[in-house]
């Protein structure tokens, strides 16, 4: 702590040193002063904490320091040294806010016990001081965050409106005479990764920057107000009230400060001016229906109203539906070739109309994934779930380029579709190879198990594949069906046993997996037109 010593008598200063233990009371740095103008020269630097003055003094009086003290350095404590009695000085004193009135000569415990009730004095001071810093400043941080709740309850919390406009005209967030507004979205790509990293990687960071652009461009709340949307994490709103800005301009003005500061352009998505506050949320859906309809091949446009959405709706008769069979058919075929063609021509169709939007981009992917899903489901039902989990698996690798970039990168988007239609091939030939060998081990499974109870759909169960499946692969591969294959095999079997005679017919019956042996001579007698004892005579003639 600081102390400043004031008085025109050098040996009085001397002795003031002398007889105050400034170490006991925290003092480190002392100072003198020869009078009440030097006093009041050196205080503006210095800073004392603790004055220690005489009354009457050639060069600038104690009366005029205190008064100086009270109006200029309100935190600081002083200490009168006087040999004057006077009431007058001494009331002087007292209403300036001193701690002492000491009459000279000074006694050692009483000015020490004076400097102690200043210091005292000061400390609980400076401690309520910096408690009401500490709650300004968190109050000045909250304040912005509160502003912005309120703001975005204007349109998602439409039942309490008319509290939230009390809450924001009383707090001057926004004026108190508003008829109509605007309502404008900046929508900020939080896939930027390169921007990001300029911001730590803080999204909340980064919107706190843009919209402070955003309110220094509007010109002050009587103009409009942006603010941080509590509603999504990539979205600043700017509210322009009557008409006194105009949006275009303003958001013009936004981008090219932004460009200054940040090398990038957002795009806007905007409404008409309308009754204020009672169509915010009507407003708000169309600006996010503007911007999600915007045209990504218009390279030049920033503010979006919908217009694109009109212009092309007419025209734009393309859909998935278009490429769905082509991408069948060369899918099944595995034809690389075919898969690279047809990949890329889905992009050119979209270009060739004109219009991409990230409508239309969210619809397509959508119909990509559902088309994914219902092909497996048709080639594999029992494979398809550990097919899905590995083709997600990809899925985290091959991300889609990000629909809300500032344009679309039409490269990024044939390579993504390239490698998803690659991606399911492979998943394809997978399923059509294991199927292949599964079947040559349903075959032999058959010859190994011919003597038991077969049924499909036990085949399908062993070899998790679909009883259709098992079904449609015999009738092309043989000509007959599941079933009259297990049959003519059990009856191949049968015929070679009936060789030996030694062996009764019932037991050739239940050899073969046909224990009923009536059952097992018509069965033969259908296939062989002959019974087993018919055929068996003839084998000895």
């Amino acid at each position: 702590m600081k102390a400043l010593i004031v008085d025109d008598e050098s040996r009085v200063r001397k002795a003031i040193r002398l007889l105050v233990n400034w170490e006991e009371h925290g003092i480190n740095e002392i100072k003198e002063a020869d009078g009440g103008n030097k006093a009041i020269e050196m205080m503006s630097d210095y800073k004392p904490q603790i004055v220690i003055m005489d009354m009457m003094m050639d060069a600038g009086d104690g009366i005029a320091l205190m008064t100086w003290i009270e109006k200029f350095s309100k935190t600081c404590k002083f200490i009168v040294i006087s040999g004057h009695g006077d009431f007058e000085y001494m009331r002087n004193t007292v209403q300036c806010g001193g701690i002492d009135y000491i009459l000279k000569p000074i006694d050692a415990d009483i000015i020490n016990s004076a400097v102690a009730t200043a210091i005292k004095a000061w400390l609980a001071e400076e401690n309520t001081r910096q408690i009401q810093f500490n709650q300004s400043i968190m109050l000045n941080q909250l304040k912005p965050v509160h502003d912005e709740k309120l703001l975005s309850g204007l349109i998602n919390d439409t039942a309490n409106i008319n509290y939230t406009i009390q809450r924001l005209k009383k707090d001057l967030v926004i004026p108190n005479q508003i008829t109509n507004a605007q309502l404008v979205i900046l929508q900020i790509n939080n896939a930027d990764q390169p921007l990001l990293d300029r911001f730590g990687n803080d999204v909340d960071l980064l919107l706190y920057a843009i919209e402070n652009i955003c309110n220094e461009c509007i010109g002050g709340n009587f103009n409009g107000v942006a603010f941080k949307y509590w509603g999504s994490f990539d979205q600043i709103i700017l509210l322009l009230w009557d008409n006194k800005v105009n949006g275009a301009f303003i958001t013009n003005k936004i981008n090219n400060a932004i460009y200054i500061h940040f090398s990038r352009k957002f795009h806007f998505g905007t409404t008409t001016l309308v009754k204020f506050p009672t169509s915010l949320a009507k407003q708000y859906d169309e600006a996010i229906s503007a911007l999600d309809h915007r045209n990504l091949l218009d390279f030049a446009s920033y503010l979006h109203d919908g217009s694109e959405t009109r212009q092309f709706q007419n025209n734009v008769a393309y859909s998935f539906a278009d490429v769905k069979e082509e991408w069948r058919v060369a899918l099944l075929s595995g034809n690389q070739h075919l898969i690279q063609k047809y990949s890329i021509s889905c992009i050119e169709k979209f270009m060739n109309n004109g219009y991409i939007s990230p409508h239309l981009l969210h619809l397509w992917l959508d119909d990509m994934f559902s088309f994914r899903n219902s092909l497996l489901q048709e080639i594999s039902n029992n494979q398809k779930n550990e097919l899905l989990t590995m083709l997600e698996h990809q899925d985290t690798l091959n991300i889609p380029p990000n629909i809300n970039d500032y344009s679309i990168k039409l490269h990024d988007w044939r390579q993504w579709v390239l490698q998803f239609n690659l991606n399911l091939s492979q998943a394809i030939t997978s399923i059509q190879q294991n199927k292949s060998r599964s079947f040559s081990d349903i075959v032999s499974y058959i010859e190994i198990h011919y003597n038991e109870e077969l049924t499909l759909q036990e085949i399908a169960d062993t070899f998790l594949i679909s009883r259709e499946y098992i079904s449609r692969k015999f009738k092309q591969e043989y000509a007959i069906s599941f079933t009259e294959y297990v049959t003519s095999f059990r009856l191949n079997k049968a015929k070679s046993l009936l060789l030996n005679r030694n062996i009764k017919l019932n037991k050739i019956a239940e050899m073969v997996g046909i224990p009923d042996v009536k059952y097992f001579s018509k069965v033969f007698k259908k296939h062989e037109g002959l019974t087993p004892n018919e055929y068996r005579k003839t084998l000895s003639q």
